[in-house]
């Protein structure tokens, strides 16, 4: 139960530290710089300024603070000559569209505002989903830095009808003598382009297509091929299962783009049904965060555990090894067999062997989890082929190469043998939507179009077909790579044009193009095939067996972040300072290695007394490839393990501010995720880290988070005084414990009239993607502030989410009670530190009625509005920074500078590109004013004055806030406690209500659902 957890979000916590104690007390980890204005601070106290001189200077800064968060840039706006029919000026259009960028598949809906896109939501009609990295495409429209803008070769500008006619000239010629071509790609998942691609290859018999992902599943994607015959990825329909097995598969992750919706569907408390989860993997992943059991173990030992439990499951006896995790292994062959076809086991282990061996438990499993029909079509790249294409490069095989955006020269391992092939080849074409080491070594660099300015379709699984459009007019001279290899094809039909056709006679079987259109897809029916190829699992478990057992040294896991994935986006400010979920993190990738190894080897992660931290560098050498890495010290990290993160270290086009991080690549020799042999070496230097997790520390402030078993959910009464796991908080009144709501300070407003707003937040869905995060900055106009503004704890995320882990050990008084001394009480900690539990928790301003922050503000700059909203007035605030001083919550932001328009911080703010993305709807806070969630004020009003328009009450569920809108997994819904209909009325009387902090009794408006975990007891 919550009481009885130690939660924490930092080692250092864990440890009897005179800095985290520091910073538990200051509100601020900036000090205030008085000397510039009073003096010497140090001899301030002696200092004979009368009380009458103090006032007016006082009476003068106030005044002058006041003119200044009052002033605003005079911006002349130039209407309209002829408005658009389709664009009413203040009002938003939404357009149905998907993303496919070779990493990231998701169907979407487009906000634009007067023809500019501004922010990107779930397509929910077609089951789409977002991410931190999707939700941030909309800003990567408009990087003017890294985009290609006109055609050029070698280096000189182009007409494209120029290019085409001398590359037309080249191809032919290359046609004549048949010297081998290659169109090399991502993942397109577009059956159209397919087909254009195959039209292309018939005129030119020449040229082959090769797929090509930076991060690769194609082992995946083989094992499918082998035992299927058809080259896919499963899909998994986590939602029905009753247990679930993952050997590193970080499925709430990266792995076959997540399958986080499907899996909370399966895990709701009120059924009683709730999937049994266990996560053996060596890093601490956002899949391994949320599972129910947590089993660490390094990869090699994930090897054999999962042959181990082949064999338990299907009887075999593969060779293979015991482990430190065979009695945990042995469980859950018994749980799985239990559940039988409502059982799955997944592995992320990216070799095709390991993929057969948990296709072939499956199978014996008669698992109906696993969907070998309804496929899907996303991470297609072939490592065999891309390996034969360096190969025949470097022989010079290869006559041509025409590349869509990919950039092997910066994420190949060997990038230095495909640059060298490269310079063996005649026919050099990039076709890229941004410019790249690849493209600056291509002679042609064509620019294509961002998919927020295309038309196109997609089909990442087989039965959902849906359809791109563009919501923007071109910014620049781009072409759509299909338009380009229909003209090289001699076709004259424009690409929509023949989209229309393809999609008319092809797949909507009769369905209304426009309807298809409008909606973003079309539901497609599957045939089912259910092929299975001969295969021989045993040889490939006895491959995959031979192979573990060379393992030597320390085992390396590389793995994508949350925030920067692939690294495609790495020029994005909003995803660089995005916080990684389990670090906390920004700006920055990092080896993380357990505590164990870091003691041995003498790596250390100190922090300053303003909650920065800092780290160590390591020099990491696998198959003769080396890097130099800042440490990280990471709970839960298996011993003998490293994890590092690809997508860091991209340094061509960027901007300097975002040449951040240590590019991985070199080290991801043959697709593989994980290295074995090898060797690291401290070196010396000292890395500064932008790590938010100490600098907003607890602070002695308990039941932050409630967490209880899905036992105690069914048999214990929540309320119970001394037992139940959602008690209230209780305070001494007249020497009595009474319930804490019982007594207050303020009166009571009758909240009955007009609405009343309310956001709950389900710990139990919240998987702390942080899709929300970056949907609250596209909404709000949030400022990006920078790595070293972060590292002193100025960051501005209206919305945060916290990570803590937790230990089921007692609190230091009952401690003391036990008898246990203080080292006793640290050694157990520390041991719960080697594998502890993680709950996230979305943070944003509650919205307190009873608010702290309202009775201290002197300019009445923050107050409480009719409808639940605690409301900020910006050119009202005078920056005295009392509001965030008595926050309990810590979630208002100072703003310490003026952020738009500053060449100090060169983000999207600054270049009249990226204030295209700016909504208009919301201000942009200038210096000097405290900001914090507004519990998008801006789109509730939207919501009330449409109904108002149409005559109409708002219709139940209607209103949204931009991260209830976001989040994937239902985990925050908004809406209007009046409305007894609205789902958020229910929710706010459920059982697992309750209020963080509520003895305090601010009675936020913000409900947090107590935290059910499946302990496999119920």
């Amino acid at each position: 139960m919550a009481s009885n957890k130690k939660y924490w979000k930092s080692v250092e916590e864990l440890k009897d530290s005179s800095i985290v104690e520091t910073l538990s007390k200051n509100e601020f980890v900036e000090e205030i710089p008085t000397d510039q204005f009073l003096g010497d601070k140090e001899t301030l106290e002696n200092s004979s300024t009368s009380r009458r001189d103090f006032l007016k200077y006082v009476g003068f800064t106030t005044a002058a603070a006041s003119l200044a968060a009052c002033e605003g840039p005079v911006v002349k706006s130039i209407p309209y000559v002829v408005q658009p029919n389709d664009v009413i000026p203040g009002v938003a259009d939404w357009y149905a569209t998907s993303i496919a960028d070779g990493y990231d598949f998701a169907n979407v809906l487009v906000k634009t505002r007067e023809g500019r896109p501004i922010q990107i939501m779930p397509n929910k009609e077609a089951n789409g989903t977002t991410s931190a990295r999707v939700q941030a495409a909309v800003l990567s429209l408009y990087d003017e830095k890294l985009r290609l803008k006109n055609p050029s070769k070698s280096g000189e500008e182009i007409s494209w009808a120029d290019a085409d006619k001398e590359i037309g000239v080249k191809l032919n010629e290359l046609k004549e003598v048949n010297k081998p071509v290659v169109l090399l790609t991502g993942t397109l998942a577009s059956p159209s382009t397919q087909k254009i691609i195959e039209g292309f290859t018939a005129v030119y018999p020449n040229i082959k297509h090769v797929v090509y992902d930076a991060v690769s599943e194609s082992g995946a994607a083989d094992a499918f091929m082998a035992m299927y015959g058809k080259r896919a990825l499963p899909n998994y329909h986590l939602d029905k299962a009753k247990t679930i097995v993952s050997f590193g598969a970080d499925f709430l992750g990266d792995f076959h783009g997540g399958f986080e919706k499907q899996y909370i569907a399966g895990r709701n408390p009120k059924t009683g049904q709730m999937s049994y989860h266990v996560q053996f993997e060596s890093n601490m992943s956002l899949t391994g965060a949320n599972a129910d059991k947590r089993v660490v173990v390094k990869p090699s030992d994930q090897v054999f555990a999962l042959l181990n439990l082949y064999n338990a499951i299907t009887g075999n006896n593969i060779s293979s090894k015991a482990t430190p995790v065979d009695a945990e292994v042995k469980k859950m062959a018994v749980e799985l067999k239990k559940s039988g076809s409502k059982a799955v086991v997944l592995t992320g282990l990216n070799d095709k062997n390991a993929q057969l061996v948990a296709l072939a438990i499956n199978a014996a499993l008669n698992s109906e989890i696993v969907d070998v029909n309804n496929t899907l079509n996303v991470r297609q790249g072939n490592d065999t082929e891309v390996a034969q294409l360096v190969s025949d490069m470097k022989s010079g095989k290869i006559a041509g190469v025409i590349s869509y955006n990919v950039d092997p020269i910066y994420t190949l391992s060997n990038a230095e043998d495909f640059a060298a092939g490269l310079d063996k080849v005649s026919l050099k074409v990039a076709l890229s939507t941004e410019n790249s080491a690849t493209v600056n070594a291509m002679d042609y660099a064509l620019p294509t179009p961002h998919f927020l300015e295309s038309w196109g379709d997609t089909q990442f699984d087989e039965s959902t077909y849906g359809l791109m459009q563009p919501t923007i007019q071109p910014l620049f001279n781009t072409r759509q790579v299909q338009d380009v290899l229909l003209k090289w094809s001699g076709n004259s039909t424009k690409y929509y044009d023949y989209l229309k056709a393809f999609a008319t006679t092809t797949i909507l079987n009769g369905s209304s193009w426009n309807k298809a259109l409008h909606n973003g897809f079309f539901k497609r029916e599957i045939v089912a095939s259910n092929v299975k190829a001969e295969v021989s699992v045993a040889n490939a478990a006895a491959a995959l067996s031979s192979s573990a057992k060379k393992a030597s040294g320390f085992e390396l896991n590389l793995y994508t972040k949350t925030g920067l994935g692939d690294g495609k986006q790495a020029n994005n400010p909003w995803l660089q300072e995005f916080p990684d979920p389990i670090t906390r993190a920004s700006w920055d990738n990092y080896l993380t290695i357990s505590m164990a190894d870091a003691k041995e080897l003498g790596f250390s992660n100190p922090v300053k007394d303003n909650g920065a931290i800092d780290g160590d560098y390591a020099k990491v050498s696998v198959n003769g490839k080396e890097v130099v890495v800042p440490v990280m010290i990471q709970p839960g990290q298996a011993k003998g393990s490293l994890g590092l993160s690809l997508g860091y270290g991209k340094t061509f086009g960027l901007k300097e501010e975002m040449q951040v991080g240590v590019n991985a690549y070199p080290l991801y020799a043959n697709g593989n995720n994980i290295q074995y042999g090898v060797a690291i070496e401290k070196v010396s230097g000292n890395h500064k880290f932008a790590c938010t997790q100490v600098q907003k520390t607890i602070a002695g402030r308990h039941d932050i988070l409630k967490v209880a078993s899905l036992k105690e959910y069914k048999t214990v009464e929540p309320k119970d005084h001394h037992h139940g796991w959602n008690k209230p908080a209780y305070v001494s009144y007249d020497h009595q414990e009474v319930e804490a709501n019982t007594i207050d300070l303020w009166d009571e407003h009758n909240r009955d009239m007009g609405h009343h707003f309310n956001l709950s937040i389900d710990l139990t869905s919240c998987t702390g993607c942080g899709a929300c995060v970056v949907a609250c900055h596209a909404e709000n106009n949030v400022p990006v502030v920078g790595k070293n503004e972060v590292r002193i704890g100025r960051d501005m995320h209206w919305l945060r989410i916290d990570r803590y882990y937790s230990s089921e050990v007692e609190t230091r008084e009952e401690a003391k009670e036990l008898g246990l001394s203080r080292g006793e009480t640290y050694r157990k900690l520390e041991t719960e530190a080697e594998n502890p539990e993680v709950t996230f928790q979305p943070m944003m301003c509650q919205h307190c009625n009873h608010a702290p922050c309202e009775t201290v503000c002197p300019v009445a700059a923050t107050t409480h509005g009719r409808q639940g909203q605690n409301q900020m007035t910006y050119n009202r605030c005078v920056g005295t920074r009392y509001c965030a001083n008595n926050c309990p919550y810590r979630v208002r932001r100072f703003n310490w500078f003026k952020y738009a328009d500053n060449s100090e911080f060169d983000f999207n703010m600054n270049n009249e590109y990226g204030k295209m993305v700016l909504n208009p709807d919301v201000v942009v806070r200038s210096r000097g004013v405290m900001e914090k969630c507004s519990m998008c004020i801006q789109m509730t009003q939207a919501t009330i004055l449409k109904a108002k328009k149409e005559g109409r009450l708002v219709n139940t569920d209607e209103f949204e806030t931009a991260c209830s809108s976001a989040c994937t997994t239902g985990a925050m819904v908004f809406g209007d406690v009046n409305n007894k209909k609205d789902k958020v009325a229910a929710l706010a009387e459920d059982k697992r209500a309750y209020n963080v902090l509520d003895y305090l009794q601010t009675k936020p408006n913000v409900i947090y659902q107590v935290k059910i975990k499946n302990t496999n007891e119920a």
